[in-house]
Order: structure tokens, then sequence, then C-alpha cells
């Protein structure tokens, strides 16, 4: 963006599309799928679009489910966790999600089937996450501000104007002062609908000087239109065209830019600025600098430090500086097929950016938290250790709270290594985290899961996790607690707690609490184990932190060896370890999930289109809505949809499908299989609760629908 090659060079890249990347994005004749003769008002698997021309953004088309059946589909369902707070007063990191042109793997609300879809998992090391294309209104999927929101992190979409065009569009949208405070009060309207939290905004363009005010008036009524619209929101302004018109980047706050960041949030600074432009800025903008933010382009074009595996250059300096950072297209890493492999990369990568600024959000802050480790993709899905599919699939509305687990990178390797799991069996959803390597016997290997800021309460909390472990391997958890006036105390939790007694640690434990082992929920399920603790808590104490614990038993042989005194006694011998932890779930016990009754639930389908399979089966098409008969919003943000085909056997057991999973109050079915002996058809709606419970099957509510023949 520095200058016209450089943006025409970054185009083409956005632009390019190679056959590996088409399957998800792009149709078969290279079109977008929003892209002529896409019809938004016709039923179809849903998609996340952006709004290409001003006519479209001025006719209010997207937010009418009249000429967009995309509409419902697109709205974030998870809200942030203090819905109006402002950014932390300190330098903060903004994440400017520039791939492929936008709108890839992510583009479905209901998810694809790409396994290895782009994803990110560090939500704890920024603050603001931009979604980023050259299309004239780029709004976030849902997805995006589903995950960044449960994690803290605020949402922004991206207002572009650029090349030829884009001045057209200036002209016309900034010819008065009426018309510039229209098309902001559209962009706020947008915002507020789909439930994202502002705008980055980038004329990239020279204007006429008469423009200009009006310019700024854009500015100053989509911020004050925004915040009153969804209070903590956020108007970024992008450093491009100066207050005289002229499109000339700056590279650091000065009296050319300064003009339009006094109407808004914030300043994303472009890219090529010089050692001295921090301070620069910081010196220009008084008690404002944290809403500077400096930029760095990841693929290093003329970025100081340049980018890449040096991002952190340019980081240890800003830290130095005291001011924000806006970094630019991450996805570098998986653009560019990073080694070894994109999960190692993408965790080496953001390890820099942690070591040069650290940790910048902390979970769990309340109760209840519950995470199964879940990205957002995979190659299975399970609960309580049972596939329900065994499909490849993609979809970062399913992200739980991320583990922050370290990346030693070249460094020497630890005995054992934990990372997630995605390709053997899970508990729930589509990944664990496993711990693997090798431990001697009178060791204990223990790693951070979630550095908390939660202030704990006077009495008992319950805290559930599940465990798959070979036969000699023994896992646990322990919680770091913090108090002013009383220290630290480090609790750990272990169905075996007399194993880890004596055995050498960092770490020394305050007290020891008992798990007991729950009965099994499924008789299919044989290899995972749930186990449930209860925990005293004080209003004095802060939980810090969730670790995993690992370590070995000791026994049989091993037992008779020590007593035998032979050389490989007194714990120096080193076995294999290897296990799984699979969820953690803490709750207060007034936490329970209270789940409607079906009675509470209004089901109806829409929408609904046979059509010819074969001779012997029929393809349905139906949109599937459901709704509380209350006047309170249901307190879920996440539906599991199932079908039953019943047939006229009554000795027959039905044949239940998991569908996938909706994140609003609607599902869309696409071309279902549906035999010619099916004589009716039952969808299940499946309540998720916020601890991980899930409504019995039974209970839940349910749309019946007999085929057409």
């Amino acid at each position: 963006m520095l200058f016209s090659l450089r943006r025409f060079l970054r185009r083409l890249r956005d632009m390019a599309l190679s056959s590996d990347d088409a399957s998800a994005a792009v149709s078969e004749d290279n079109r977008r799928p929003w892209e002529p003769p896409f019809d938004a008002s016709n039923p179809a698997p849903p998609i996340s679009y952006p709004i290409t021309e001003l006519a479209a953004l001025a006719s209010r088309s997207y937010l009418s489910e009249a000429s967009n059946f995309h509409l419902p589909f697109n709205r974030a369902s998870t809200p942030l966790p203090s819905p109006g707070a402002p950014l932390p007063a300190r330098r903060r990191v903004l994440v400017c999600h520039d791939m492929q042109g936008g709108y890839r793997d992510d583009a479905a609300p209901q998810g694809g089937s790409n396994p290895d879809a782009y994803a990110l998992w560090h939500w704890h090391l920024m603050d603001v996450f931009v979604y980023f294309s050259h299309y004239l209104v780029t709004l976030p999927p849902p997805c995006w501000t589903n995950a960044a929101h449960l994690h803290g992190v605020k949402v922004l979409g991206t207002f572009i104007t650029e090349w030829d065009k884009g001045a057209e569009i200036c002209r016309e949208m900034f010819a008065t002062e009426d018309s510039a405070q229209m098309y902001a009060e559209r962009l706020a309207e947008l915002a507020a609908a789909l439930g994202f939290d502002g705008w980055l905004i980038n004329i990239e363009v020279k204007l006429d000087i008469q423009f200009i005010d009006n310019l700024k008036e854009f500015v100053n009524h989509l911020t004050k239109t925004m915040h009153a619209a969804v209070p903590g929101s956020l108007v970024i302004w992008y450093d491009a065209v100066t207050i005289n018109g002229d499109l000339g980047w700056q590279d650091k706050l000065n009296k050319y830019n300064k003009p339009f960041f006094d109407l808004c949030d914030g300043l994303f600074v472009n890219y090529t600025w010089k050692e001295k432009y921090p301070q620069d800025s910081a010196a220009a903008v008084g008690d404002r600098k944290y809403d500077v933010y400096m930029g760095i382009d990841i693929f290093g074009r003329n970025t100081y430090g340049g980018g890449q595996w040096n991002t952190n250059v340019a980081l240890d300096l800003l830290k130095k500086d005291d001011i924000s950072t806006a970094m630019f297209a991450p996805g570098w890493v998986y653009e560019t097929n990073q080694p070894p492999d994109f999960q190692s990369a993408q965790n080496r990568w953001w390890g820099l950016v942690q070591n040069s600024w650290g940790v910048l959000q902390s979970y769990p802050k309340e109760l209840p938290f519950y995470s199964d480790f879940d990205q957002g993709h995979g190659y299975q899905v399970c609960y309580e250790g049972v596939r329900l599919s065994g499909d490849p699939w993609s979809n970062i509305s399913c992200q739980s709270f991320q583990p922050m687990l370290k990346y030693t990178g070249d460094e020497v390797q630890p005995l054992v290594q934990t990372s997630i799991n995605f390709k053997d069996e899970q508990y729930n959803g589509g990944g664990c985290v496993t711990a693997k390597g090798s431990l001697k016997q009178n060791a204990i290997f223990s790693e951070q899961l979630f550095n908390g800021g939660l202030s704990m309460e006077d009495g008992s909390v319950h805290l559930f996790y599940s465990v798959n472990a070979d036969a000699n391997c023994v896992i646990g958890l322990s919680l770091d607690l913090s108090s002013r006036n009383k220290g630290n105390t480090f609790i750990l939790i272990a169905d075996d707690i007399a194993t880890f007694h004596g055995k050498k640690h960092n770490c020394m434990y305050s007290s020891y609490v008992q798990s007991d082992k729950v009965a099994p929920q499924s008789p299919d399920n044989q290899n995972w184990v749930l186990y449930q603790a209860t925990v005293q808590s004080s209003a004095s104490y802060t939980l810090t932190g969730i670790n995993i614990v690992c370590t070995l038993k000791t026994a049989g042989k091993i037992n008779a060896e020590i007593e035998d005194g032979s050389s490989e006694a007194n714990g120096n011998r080193s076995l294999p370890y290897h296990a799984s932890l699979g969820h953690v779930s803490i709750r207060n016990s007034n936490d329970d999930t209270m789940f409607p009754p079906a009675k509470s639930w209004t089901t109806e389908g829409g929408y609904i289109s046979w059509s010819n399979k074969s001779n012997t089966s029929k393809l349905l098409s139906l949109k599937i809505s459901w709704k509380l008969n209350t006047s309170r919003q249901a307190p879920f943000t996440k539906y599991n949809v199932y079908v039953e085909k019943l047939t006229a056997d009554s000795n027959a057991k039905a044949s239940r499908s998991f569908l996938g999973v909706a994140s609003v109050e609607a599902f869309y079915v696409s071309e279902l299989q549906v035999p010619d002996e099916v004589t009716s058809l039952k969808f299940i709606i499946q309540a998720c609760g916020r601890d991980g419970s899930r409504q019995e099957l039974e209970k839940c509510p349910k749309l019946f629908l007999v085929p057409v023949y």
C-alpha cells in the first residue's frame, strides 16, 4: 500500500486463485459465489459476502431478509464478555486479516469440509481483529466475530475505496454533507445488525480538496453513530489520503492525517515507517498514543525489520517506544506454506509475538468456563467420546477457549511435548490436548493451558475434565491462585494423588484434591474417562492459571526394581508417556444450564425443495428455524442439528445423522438424500450450554416433515 506498484502487486496476489484453494471459495468457472449471476434472494447454502457497489450500500438491500436469504446466517451470535468496555489503556495489538482476497473457507457460516482451513487461535495476543479485503464493504464472516468475541477481541469490518472506481465512489459519497452522513449511517447499521464492533476506513484515492470537509464529516458521523449503536465500538482511520486530498502515506501521525485521527478512535499507520517515526507519532498525539497503531506488513515488503520471521524486530522497537501496532496479513504463514506444517509454523510465529509483547488477554474471567480445545476444524466430530461424524470439516464458530501451549522452535525440545491433536479420538468437538514423549519415574511435567483472571467467591467450585491415557500414565490439572494478602497457592487435582507425592517438580503444591471417576455416559465410549472434583474457594483469591500436569505411575516391576536398588531405580528410568486431555469445565454449584422444554420452542421449515436423486431416492433442501416462545432471548450461541429418517417398519431403528452446527436460530439443509422407504423425517435441534452441556435429544425441539414423492 506504499505506492501504486506495490498496491498492484498486492492486488494480483489477493485475486490469484490457485486450484488448491478453489474448492472452498471459488466456483469451477473461477467466480466467487456472490458474483453474477448470484441472486442473494434465492435459497442456497448460506455464504458470507461483501458489498461491492455503492448503490447496494445505499439501498440497505443486504439487511432485508426479502432480498438477502443469507442475512440470518451472517449474524454473529457471541457477544463480547464485557460489551461496551473500552480498550485497555496500554499498547495494543491490532491484527488485520488479509488472506487470498478474503472470503475463503470462512465464507460458509455453517462450515465447510476442509480440515486444513486457515484459522487463528492465538487470541490472547491481540486486542482488535480487522477483516480486510479489497471489496468496497468487507463484512466479517460471523465465524471470526464469534471466535474473537469469545476471547475478548473486538472485530472490525473494512470500508475501502481505491483506484479510479474508488475515486468515483468518493465523489458521489462526499458530494454533500447529507450524503456523507447517510453512508456513515448505513455502515453503522450493518455493524450493529451483524454483531461486529466497527470499521477500518481506508480511503486510498486522491480527492479534490472540495470533498475533504464532507470526508471529515463522514468519519465524524460514523464514529458518533457507531458509538451510539454499539457501545465500545471503534472506527480506525488508515494512513493514506491526507487532509489536503493527496494520496500520500505519511508512515507516522502528523499534521496531514491527524485531523482524521481526531475525529475517530485510532490511526492505522502505513507499514514503511522509519526507526524514529513511532516516537514522532507518540509526541504528536499526547495522551492518545495507544490509539496509534504502527503498521507491520508480515509479508515484509518495505516494512521495518523485514516482517516474516523477523516481525519481532519491529515489535521490540514499538514495545520500547510504548505505542500500539497493527500487524497486517499474518496469514503469510499459511499462504507461503511455512515449514514444517501450518500448526507448527503458526505457533512458532505467534510465539515471536508473545515473546516480544507478552499475553494481552486472560481467561477464564467468569464462570462457567468450558473448553474442549476445538480450533474450529478437524477430521471428525465427537461428543463424550463417541463419534458423531467422521467427515472432515471446518467452522471457526465452533472454537472454544484456546489453550496457550508453548512452542519451543529450534530450542532443546522438552521430553514431553503438548499439542492440539486432531486425528486421534476426541472427547468433545474436533480436538484435544495430547502430551507425548518420555518421563522419568520421579518427574512431573506441567504446562500452562490458560492464563486466568477470575475473581473467586466463597464456596465450592466444581471442576470436570476428561482423560484418555496409556495404562502407566497419569494426567491431572493444577490451579494457580493468587491473593494480595495470602500470597500464591497451587492446587493439584488428580485421580491418583499418591503417585505425585515426593516427585520432583518446580512447583510445591499447597494442597491436593482427589478427583472421582464419573460413570460412563455412553456405552460406546471405551477410552475416555470423565472425572469431577470439588475445590473450596475463597473470595480473597484470583484464579490466575490452569495447568496440565503429567506423571508416571509407580507399580509392578518398577516397584520391584526400586526395592532391589537396581541402577535404574530411584526414579531415573525414563518411560514413554502418552495421554490426552479432552476438555475442562469449571462452574459454580448454581451454574447448571436450564434447557427450556421442547414445548417452549416453535420450529418451522421453509423454502422446502424436492428433486430427484435416482430411481430410489430424492434430495431435500430446506431452511429450519426455531424460536423460544418467550420474550427473553435464548441464552445459547450454538445448536447441534440432527435428522432421523423414519420408515414404516416399526421394528427398524431410525438412522440418526449429525447434520452440523448452527450459530443462529436457523439452519439450511442442502440436498439431503432421502431414500424412498423413508416415510417421515425428524429434525432435532439440540441447544448447547456455555458450560459444555447439551440438552437431552429426547427433550429437544423437533421438526417433522413428510417426504413428497
